[in-house]
């Protein structure tokens, strides 16, 4: 009888430690818990920690939480200008809902993967549809992963996931016509710079012409100055031999400088002989004749 009631307490107590092991729900940080009952998710657990169900009753899986990034695979999208692409992106995504992402995804990542892809294709597409070959080749410094999310938007909700951003490696022509377009790119960018330089030249000239134009009327307003203070000199000059010549006195002593200034100018050539008629006004000076 002790044997069989040891059994039975062993029983028990086995019974109770498995009912107990069946009760707890272990949440780690990154993932949700779903408590379900009969099939049908009845508790959310989203923190970390310990928590209790009924066992043998309730059934808990779970489904992720933590931040999922995927690569998308490559795939032809075709510009507005017809141009043929291989773009190359990938998804940084979160589980928002974890109930309508089970119910409507079995909580399968993959089956998220794929809706994702879909809609991250689709657009891509419509967004690099919309745009030419070089707009979409100046805005891959971020503009265009924006476009693309922004284009998204909350259409994958309803699946309980949220897309936090779609990044593209890669966006490059096939490389059968890389060269022809690099070749284009650089015809055009040598004809901006052509016309840079024209512009230039051209507001050089300009500027040249203006700067001759101003160099010439300051010419003629100086020279026009210069005539001008000539004109009065002379008038001044003007003014003070006629001043000398109605003075007898001042008019015979101006005689008399004229001559001694043209005896002067006669005797540069090194001789000192002055010969002079006795008609010529000097010798008049010089003798004291009328």
């Amino acid at each position: 009888m002790k044997a069989v009631r040891k059994t039975f307490c062993l029983l028990v107590i086995l019974v109770v430690l498995a009912g107990l092991g069946a009760s707890l729900v272990v949440t780690y940080p990154d993932e949700y818990r779903l408590v379900r009952q009969f099939g049908e998710i009845v508790r959310i657990v989203d923190t970390p920690g310990v928590s209790f169900k009924i066992p043998f009753v309730q059934t808990a899986d779970s489904v992720p939480k933590a931040l999922q990034i995927y690569d998308i695979p490559k795939s032809d999208v075709i510009t507005k200008d017809k141009k043929s692409m291989i773009a190359d992106a990938f998804v940084l995504w979160r589980i928002s809902d974890p109930v309508l992402f089970t119910r409507h995804l079995n909580g399968q990542v993959a089956q998220a993967q794929a809706r994702i892809s879909a809609s991250v294709f689709s657009s891509m597409k419509a967004v690099i549809s919309n745009m030419d070959q070089t707009e979409i080749i100046e805005n891959r410094d971020g503009k265009l992963a924006l476009d693309i999310s922004g284009n998204i938007g909350d259409s994958l909700s309803g699946y309980g996931i949220e897309v936090l951003a779609v990044e593209t490696k890669s966006l490059d022509m096939p490389d059968d016509n890389k060269q022809a377009v690099y070749d284009r790119m650089i015809s055009e960018r040598n004809n901006i710079a052509a016309s840079y330089t024209a512009q230039g030249n051209s507001s050089a000239q300009k500027i040249k012409n203006d700067t001759t134009k101003e160099v010439a009327v300051m010419k003629s307003e100086a020279q026009a100055e210069a005539e001008r203070i000539k004109a009065e000199g002379e008038a001044q000059y003007m003014q003070i031999l006629s001043g000398a010549y109605n003075d007898a006195d001042k008019a015979d002593f101006y005689n008399f400088v004229r001559s001694l200034d043209a005896a002067k100018a006669s005797l540069k050539s090194g001789d000192n002989t002055l010969i002079l008629d006795k008609s010529s006004p000097i010798a008049q000076i010089f003798y004291g004749y009328e």
